[in-house]
């Protein structure tokens, strides 16, 4: 696989550190974004974290400062440039991410892992596991833009307005389209358990499009304990309780961290 490589010059557009400047605790929270997903949706989780725990969100290409990167055609132009973007002075690090992003967020997981820096925690969301194929594709390449725009109000959790606005729409369908087609084929086909690291996974009780009953396949995926959650709701479960959400991964984060410090 090719993976996009970015310069040191745009780092900050390829992880965003909420706030800027560094880091005021010793543990990160990576966010990756869902397919089509921007890294403004989820700025508001700043608010609902403890102030200790420094936030970094992944920008994909083909969309905010990254606009002009070219799109990404697997998993690997996603995680890459991710994993060798984050800020120098990062340390214990605990990898989220909701729907697709729990696809980059496993594969930044295992890099890391790889190079000797093993996250401290792993929170996949509302995805399957990683060998498993894609319950629900979207297919976008069969799809004209209004069938892919029905296809992507059908899951929510993509603000209708900037659906539904042709200039907008215009802009970012084709990173839409990009990341369906990268997260409709995507499955791990190595070894496995191929993390240290405690999993727990959460998801939606009625999510249409990763059953809950699918969600125990992620302990597969490493040789750590392991746990299942679920909250009440759809694919987005997470927005309408965003605090109750994000108090559970604050919790996740502050047993890991306390686990490394025991040793």
């Amino acid at each position: 696989m090719n993976a996009v490589h970015t310069s040191v010059a745009n780092r900050e557009d390829v992880v965003w550190s909420v706030p800027e400047g560094p880091a005021t605790g010793t543990v990160s929270l990576l966010v990756l974004p869902h397919a089509g997903g921007n890294a403004h949706a989820y700025l508001e989780w700043r608010d609902e974290l403890p102030a200790d725990i420094r936030l970094l969100i992944g920008q994909y290409p083909g969309r905010g400062a990254r606009f002009a990167d070219d799109l990404a055609t697997d998993i690997a132009d996603l995680a890459g440039p991710i994993v060798d973007c984050l800020p120098p002075d990062t340390r214990d690090l605990v990898v989220v991410g909701h729907s697709m992003g729990s696809l980059v967020a496993f594969e930044i997981a295992r890099l890391l892992t790889e190079r000797g820096r093993s996250p401290l925690a792993f929170i996949p969301s509302a995805c399957r596991a990683p060998h498993l194929a894609n319950p629900s594709p979207v297919h976008p390449e069969r799809l004209d833009d209004d069938g892919l725009v029905a296809a992507i109000k059908a899951r929510g959790g993509t603000d209708d307005a900037i659906l539904d606005e042709p200039e907008l729409r215009e802009i970012i369908i084709p990173s839409i389209r990009a990341d369906f087609g990268i997260d409709d084929v995507y499955r791990y086909t190595g070894p496995a358990p191929v993390l240290h690291c405690p999993v727990t996974v959460i998801g939606g009780d009625s999510d249409p499009v990763v059953p809950a009953a699918a969600l125990s396949e992620w302990a597969r995926v490493t040789d750590a304990a392991h746990a299942v959650e679920l909250l009440p709701g759809g694919h987005f479960y997470f927005q309408r309780q965003l605090p109750r959400f994000l108090a559970m991964v604050t919790s996740v984060i502050k047993d890991a961290a306390a686990a490394a410090s025991r040793g």
